[in-house]
């Protein structure tokens, strides 16, 4: 890499050097005044595009009395594309042949109809679209997607905050469910924050935060859902992809390509990539004090690492075997091995004397991996073009194997008979399939219907060995803290919605019913649970569109958070003998309603203003518990207590010139908590959220600049917070070969090697704090190379599967 890069930097360099010493050819000057045909009145702020071979060269912006400039445009061929919000585009060519002022004159645009599906509230390629039930963010038209990786880029996306633990959050909740391509995937089914520090942001297309998912989404998520959807080009002939980077001292090597073949009825798109991820030993710690009979006061401190290997790949295939009959698969594997080190000193006094204490090394590993299969046949009606029925089926397989050891030294009073060294092991295992079926039906211009039916079959098992040393140095398995644990767990939903649109008004209400059947079984001890329950979720979307080119959506819905395997399953961890935590098989759902309000505004720039609320009774806590007699805190899931949310959010995008842009924004919450802790009711309430801004420079010669930052306030939970965090970046590329070959790099907080995290949870009889340190600063570099050429359009159904009804695994703290 180190010699690859010397190369460009010294073919820069030259290139550089020659382009100084050619003259600057004599330029033209295009101008034109835009003027609307209904009004007559002169236009501003409407966007003209000059482009050569669809390729855009210049951007210009009206003025408030409707003209615009361009300055410096060569001989040759172009075409001129007048954009903007709520008119029809207008292509006007040009023929430039002298080095003249070419005056084009009144150019007439007319509104186009209205279809207030979309508003684009920024500028010619717009970062940022406000729909009528979601925000969606185009990585393509960020630079900065060019040399970051997933995790960075959510941290400037509107709703979305990733805290300093690198957990993504969704308005400021951690409740919500991650799709690909709008499916569920066994690639983020685990660790999304793991996954997407290793992802490259530029195989990303662009990211959809949906508030209110109307009726044909499953009802799972209380914050909403996250679509990540990735870069496919869907033209025919052939086109690719490669992105090589590296990261330190954090992070590591990695690669990643894509590459889409249409020939014919048939087409292909494929995106795989792999990466190596380490974190160098960084300290933590744990201090507890307790009250009661017998205070005590406990004190962990040591070190960490982390090492870690990730890779995936997926193909998805069509096949249009006529212009009604549609045939698509997706197939897709992902593989990840972690291996992490540590090490820590234990003192635990008890009125002022030393009463136990211990050394523990402790090491371990885990091993992951899923594979996902679809296949889909959409067929299309003579009598309408959107008239759609869909048959999809899926199936989805991921295995976790999961070994740690504690080796424990230096004793004091810490009997190796009654605390021995031990080991910990455990199969999980998650197979789901499902089968659907979905039709679309426009009845008028103005009506469309949708309904679908769905079963999605879930079998999920976890195999738990716990081993404890014998005297011999043999470990021997203990039956009473192993088990075998199956969950069968099946969903039945159908739905219907429909969207009605006005002139100004847009409309999107339905109504979803789910009937949901589990049956769980404690294999190594002989118990059954069987549940079932049925939902009926209601959902409504409204969209109110202005003459100043702004709008106003109302949403309301209500949503469940199933629990997934990994709060359901009683597997107790105990890699830190003073501290455990383990699922709850008893867990129920929690259903939730959600209110929203947000207002856009296109003009020069965007402005994006919400307001929400939403409460949820019954709720899933992580709560912690102190046993006095075992000097053990035991951290647990329960069903309790009421959350209560009022939120604000703002995004603002605002183009100062055509080089320089300015975004900012953010997300605050007022949140209620209170339920029941072991007997004892408990409250808890605070700001919690977050703020942002990125700044962007584009140069000419391929030039590129930009710089961040984000500010997380505390996460504020049932029995304590978290410590707030700032982070900034700053990146800049270069397009070596236009269009074609890029060299990216960037700093993350360059002003700080480490940020210091800290948790703090209080209960009844004690308090304690975890904390630690790790790598705050990292360099990052890549390279990108794009391939190939594409005429043609790959067909793709419309309609798929898109099971989001389980709670996001890792996805956050709330």
């Amino acid at each position: 890499m180190k010699k690859l890069l010397l190369i460009f930097v010294i073919t820069l360099c030259c290139k550089i050097n020659l382009q100084a010493q050619t003259p600057v050819a004599a330029t033209a000057t295009l101008k034109g005044l835009v003027v609307d045909s209904v009004s007559k009145k002169p236009q501003d702020y409407i966007t003209a595009v000059l482009k050569k071979e669809n390729i855009g060269i210049k951007t210009a912006l009206t003025e408030p009395n409707g003209t615009f400039t361009m300055s410096k445009v060569a001989v040759g061929k172009y075409d001129l594309v007048i954009v903007a919000m709520g008119f029809k585009a207008k292509t006007i060519p040009i023929d430039v042949k002298e080095n003249i002022v070419y005056d084009l004159g009144k150019l007439i645009i007319s509104a186009q109809d209205n279809n207030l599906n979309e508003v684009n509230i920024t500028a010619a390629k717009p970062v940022i679209k406000q729909e009528i039930d979601r925000i969606s963010y185009d990585m393509q038209a960020d630079p900065e997607s060019k040399v970051s990786t997933v995790l960075d880029m959510m941290r400037k996306i509107p709703l979305l905050s990733v805290d300093a633990d690198d957990k993504i959050q969704l308005k400021g909740s951690g409740n919500y469910k991650i799709l690909i391509n709008g499916k569920p995937s066994s690639l983020v089914a685990r660790n999304p924050s793991d996954v997407f520090k290793s992802m490259p942001a530029a195989n990303i297309e662009k990211i959809e935060v949906i508030t209110t998912p109307p009726a044909k989404y499953d009802s799972e998520g209380l914050a909403g859902i996250i679509n990540i959807i990735t870069k496919k080009n869907i033209d025919a002939g052939y086109n690719g992809s490669i992105n090589l980077r590296e990261s330190f001292p954090t992070g590591g090597p990695g690669g990643s390509g894509s590459i889409t073949v249409k020939q014919g009825k048939f087409g292909i798109s494929a995106y795989g990539g792999l990466s190596i991820y380490k974190s160098p030993l960084t300290p933590t710690g744990y201090i507890r004090t307790t009250t009661g009979a017998v205070p005590t006061s406990l004190l962990q401190n040591g070190e960490n690492k982390y090492d870690g290997k990730f890779s995936y790949g997926s193909a998805e295939l069509s096949y249009e075997i006529d212009t009604l009959n549609l045939i698509t698969g997706e197939f897709s594997l992902n593989r990840s091995k972690d291996n992490n080190f540590g090490e820590q000193n234990s003192s635990l006094m008890q009125g002022g004397i030393p009463a136990q204490g211990y050394r523990l090394i402790n090491s371990g590993d885990q091993l992951w991996k899923g594979i996902d299969l679809s296949v889909n046949y959409q067929l299309g009606f003579h009598s309408h073009k959107d008239r759609l029925l869909t048959f999809s089926y899926k199936m989805s397989n991921s295995t976790e194997n999961s070994f740690s050891n504690q080796d424990i030294q230096n004793r004091l009073n810490y009997d190796p008979t009654t605390f021995p060294n031990f080991n910990q092991y455990n199969q999980g295992k998650s197979m789901e399939q499902t089968i659907q079926a979905d039709y679309v039906h426009p009845l008028t211009k103005k009506l469309n219907l949708e309904g679908g039916l769905k079963a999605i079959l879930r079998d999920n098992s976890s195999d738990f060995e716990f081993n404890n040393q014998n005297s011999a140095g043999q470990y021997i398995v203990d039956p009473l803290r192993s088990n075998n644990y199956d969950n069968h767990q099946n969903v039945y939903g159908l739905y219907n919605s429909y969207q009605y649109n006005l002139t100004n008004w847009g409309f999107k209400a339905g109504v979803r019913a789910e009937l949901t059947t589990i049956n769980a079984d404690f294999v190594s001890q002989a118990t059954n649970l069987d549940k079932d329950f049925i939902n009926i979720i209601p959902t409504v979307s409204v969209n109110r569109k202005f003459k100043d080119m702004s709008s106003l959506n109302f949403g309301y819905t209500q949503r469940i958070e199933r629990p997934g395997i990994w709060q359901l399953n009683p597997f107790v961890d105990r890699s830190n003998p003073n501290f455990e935590s383990t699922g709850n098989p008893d867990l129920k759902p929690v259903l939730s309603n959600s209110f929203e309000m947000n207002y856009s505004r296109f003009k020069k720039g965007s402005i994006n203003l919400g307001l929400s609320y939403a409460f949820a009774n019954n709720t899933v806590q992580n709560v912690s518990v102190y046993n006095e007699a075992t000097k053990i805190t035991r951290s647990y899931f329960v069903n309790t207590g009421k959350d209560k949310k009022l939120g604000a959010n703002i995004n603002i995008n605002y183009p100062f010139t055509s080089t320089l842009n300015l975004t900012l924004g953010g997300n605050m919450n007022y949140v209620w908590l209170q339920g029941i802790v072991n007997g004892v009711e408990v409250k808890n309430d605070g700001l919690r959220g977050y703020v942002y801004g990125y700044l962007s420079y584009k140069l000419e010669k391929g030039w590129r600049f930009g710089g961040n930052f984000s500010y997380n306030s505390a996460w504020i939970s049932l029995q304590g917070k978290s410590r707030s965090n700032f982070y900034t970046g700053f990146s800049g590329s270069k397009d070596l070969i236009k269009d074609k070959l890029t060299l990216s790099g960037s700093v993350n907080n360059p002003f700080n090697k480490l940020r210091t995290w800290e948790n703090t949870t209080t209960g009844d009889n004690f308090t304690q704090r975890s904390y630690g340190q790790n790598y705050w600063r990292r360099f990052s570099t890549s390279l990108s190379w794009k391939f190939g050429k594409l005429t043609d359009g790959v067909k793709k159904n419309q309609r798929g599967i898109s099971n989001d009804d389980v709670k996001g695994g890792g996805g956050g703290k709330g």
